[in-house]
């Protein structure tokens, strides 16, 4: 059923509210808001005060209320449980395609640099899934270019091979390549993570706000039903976003609460173009 409530009443924006995400979230009225960035708790690697989640309830109305061409990025990993990975992660990117009828517009990869809990039996456990859902097709796409081109400057003489196996020269042969190109779907992001120590597993405001500027556009509405430690909060915050967070742990309510009630400070603002400009040569 559709509802016809006034968002501006019951979706509110700019705030932390204490609850179950599912329970909150059904209250507000379909398509509100415009980008989802959360980090849902992964499978039973951390206790979160003891709190649970539905994620079947969670999925459906994150997707009720994703406005058209809205996105969720999803980022989670898997448990080890008697050898064996659980795919917690994979059955969840289904469940939102298949039950939920979202598109999978990209499965990107977060890179940590460095690993926490290596394993003794298996390679080294580095990265996790941040999977990109789209409601139809992705209405925003700020794709960041900061990956530096080791062509850089010079004419390009390319190919395209054909189904048949032949050879096509692509349309842009001659043209000069660009200095920085548009960023890979891998993204190794360093472990820089304030409040580390007042939450359990908290992700850097880095990934959050490349997020963010890729897939929203300034006074879009984020939501965090997550909301954790604020990461998300305070990125969509300094990136000119409306926010709203939705956090069941009463403690992790007021760090959210802290984080946000900082200034607005220049990282993401007059010095975002100098800040890229300093990461680019990392990607």
């Amino acid at each position: 059923m559709t509802r016809t409530f006034d968002p501006v009443v019951l979706c509110p924006n700019d705030q932390i509210i204490c609850g179950d995400n599912a329970t909150v979230m059904a209250g507000w009225p379909d398509a509100c808001i415009d980008l989802v960035v959360t980090s849902p708790p992964y499978d039973n690697l951390r206790t979160y005060g003891g709190h649970s989640w539905d994620f079947p309830s969670v999925a459906r109305e994150l997707t009720r209320i994703l406005k058209p061409g809205g996105v969720i990025v999803w980022v989670v990993g898997d448990a080890t449980v008697d050898g064996s990975e659980t795919l917690t992660s994979m059955k969840q990117a289904i469940h939102f395609r298949e039950v939920c009828g979202l598109n999978v517009h990209d499965t990107m990869i977060y890179q940590k640099a460095g690993v926490s809990f290596p394993d003794t039996n298996r390679y080294y456990q580095n990265w996790e899934y941040m999977f990109v859902f789209s409601k139809g097709m992705a209405r925003t796409f700020n794709l960041l270019r900061d990956r530096k081109n080791i062509w850089g400057g010079q004419k390009v003489h390319s190919t395209v091979r054909n189904a048949d196996g032949t050879l096509t020269p692509k349309a842009c042969v001659g043209n000069i390549t660009q200095e920085y190109g548009v960023r890979y779907n891998v993204w190794r992001i360093a472990h820089n993570l304030p409040g580390r120590e007042d939450h359990p597993a908290t992700f850097p405001e880095e990934l959050a706000a490349d997020h963010i500027q890729s897939w929203s556009n300034p006074g879009d509405i984020v939501l965090d039903p997550f909301a954790g430690s604020g990461t998300t909060l305070k990125a969509a915050k300094e990136l000119g976003r409306r926010w709203v967070g939705i956090e069941v742990n009463p403690a992790y309510v007021e760090l959210c609460r802290k984080r946000t009630a900082q200034g607005v400070l220049p990282l993401y603002t007059e010095n975002l173009k100098l800040t890229l400009d300093e990461r680019k040569d990392t990607h």
